[in-house]
């Protein structure tokens, strides 16, 4: 039996990456899981990995948030835990974004998180509480260029997520966030197969390694278990501390590239 036992626990985006880590974690600690994404396959198949349930869900979509919330307590009579994962980066500089860009940046990154905190904050306090848990950005604390976009709908859900611990908090439902330092993911996988770029990245951790999905599933489980009931509105940065340093620029790169270059190889 697991600290999670007798819970139902819905991850928006649990088929891969932090999602499918955090559902990993959840379903360790005894917790009955929903898996919900735009692709009903790939969510049927990380949800009976696992003996949960998968759903259709485009959180673009309000009516689909509101259609899983539906099936979810048909399905298994109550959520006491939601996480959202869903999202996708794209780098674009300011002066080159578009209207096409930002809406559909913001329509999955900001609308939508904000309509999930809507419908599960309002199913969690109908059934007693709950935890909702949404997965930020390093890149909400720390600017980077072409980052204009998805860093600040991450922010802007962190500030939301104040908002709806103040509101929802008398009715027993928490809000947190994590925010996930630069980790190595499906969605991240081609910045981590150059070499110098890991490097810049290491530098600039404090802790001078990179994390991995697990850690955040770990900040996730915390949240979304009783260990933090009396935690709500807050944003805990999982990312070795590189916020403090912020991500690196062009010039970090490139001198990391060059030392790495100069570097004798080991059989001279």
């Amino acid at each position: 039996m697991g600290t999670l036992a007798g819970k139902v626990a819905v991850v928006i985006g649990g088929h891969s990456g932090f999602g499918e880590a955090i559902v990993q974690r959840l379903h360790r600690e005894g917790a009955q899981i929903a898996i919900a994404a735009r692709r009903i396959d790939v969510v049927n198949a990380a949800a009976s990995a696992v003996g949960g349930k998968g759903y259709q869900c485009d959180i673009t979509n309000n009516d689909d948030i509101a259609a899983l919330i539906q099936s979810v307590e048909k399905d298994f009579g109550k959520i006491d835990i939601a996480v959202n994962c869903a999202g996708y980066e794209q780098s674009t500089p300011i002066a080159e974004l578009t209207p096409e860009k930002l809406v559909a940046m913001q329509a999955v990154q900001f609308t939508g998180a904000i309509f999930c905190m809507q419908h599960f904050g309002n199913s969690m306090a109908a059934s007693g509480g709950g935890a909702f848990l949404s997965i930020s950005s390093q890149t909400a604390h720390s600017p980077a260029v072409g980052l204009a976009a998805y860093g600040s709908s991450k922010a802007g859900v962190e500030y939301a997520t104040k908002i709806a611990a103040v509101e929802y908090g008398p009715k027993g439902v928490r809000f947190n966030c994590v925010a996930a330092g630069l980790i190595e993911t499906p969605m991240t996988s081609r910045v981590f197969k150059v070499d110098y770029v890991v490097q810049a990245l290491t530098e600039l951790t404090p802790v001078r390694h990179m994390g991995a999905s697990e850690d955040i599933a770990k900040a996730a489980y915390f949240f979304c278990s009783d260990e933090a009931r009396f935690i709500t509105g807050q944003t805990l940065c999982v990312d070795g501390g590189a916020s403090l340093h912020g991500l690196p620029t062009a010039l970090h790169y490139a001198d990391a590239a060059r030392r790495m270059a100069e570097k004798p190889s080991d059989s001279k």
